[in-house]
């Protein structure tokens, strides 16, 4: 009977160790056809100051080094999510619209690389593909455990949300 409750009790204690020490990265691909020019989408968002006008929560974008769009920006974002504000350090890492543009977001226990691209289908339509790769760290590792697919959520609304904001503007 011990040894049974042991082992019920190591249990929660042996999972959280398996978390923080083997686990800690999410990756996925979403993508979604835009009924849009593929020039337009690259200039739309390309833009960070419109990501207010699809991404639900932006609160302010704000520019702290280098040359905006440019390769080594760095720019703080603040998010407002719920009675949360977040603060993430946006980082260009190469630009080159549309084939592709990689940035990093990083915030408390959160590494997060983005790569975005635009793929002409027709002269009016364009597939837009979002990879995205997550490395937690502390906590973190636990809810990227847990809720992995909280995450690729999200980034479909945020593709729904551009796909509906450069279709209607």
């Amino acid at each position: 009977m011990k040894k049974i409750i042991l082992i019920i009790l190591s249990f929660p204690i042996t999972l959280v160790l398996y978390i923080l020490l083997f686990t800690g990265n999410v990756k996925y691909t979403e993508e979604i056809e835009i009924n849009s020019n593929i020039d337009t989408l690259t200039v739309l968002f390309d833009n960070p100051y419109n990501m207010k006008e699809y991404m639900e929560g932006i609160e302010s974008y704000e520019l702290i080094s280098g040359e905006l769009r440019e390769t080594g920006a760095k720019a703080e974002i603040t998010v407002v999510m719920g009675e949360n504000k977040i603060i993430m350090i946006e980082e260009i890492i190469t630009n080159n619209l549309p084939e592709g543009k990689k940035v990093t977001y990083t915030t408390d226990g959160v590494y997060n690389i983005v790569t975005n691209r635009f793929v002409k289908i027709s002269n009016n339509k364009t597939k837009f593909i979002n990879e995205q790769e997550f490395e937690f760290k502390g906590y973190m590792k636990v809810i990227g455990f847990f809720m992995p697919s909280a995450f690729k959520q999200q980034s479909r609304v945020y593709l729904k949300d551009f796909k509906e904001f450069s279709e209607n503007r």
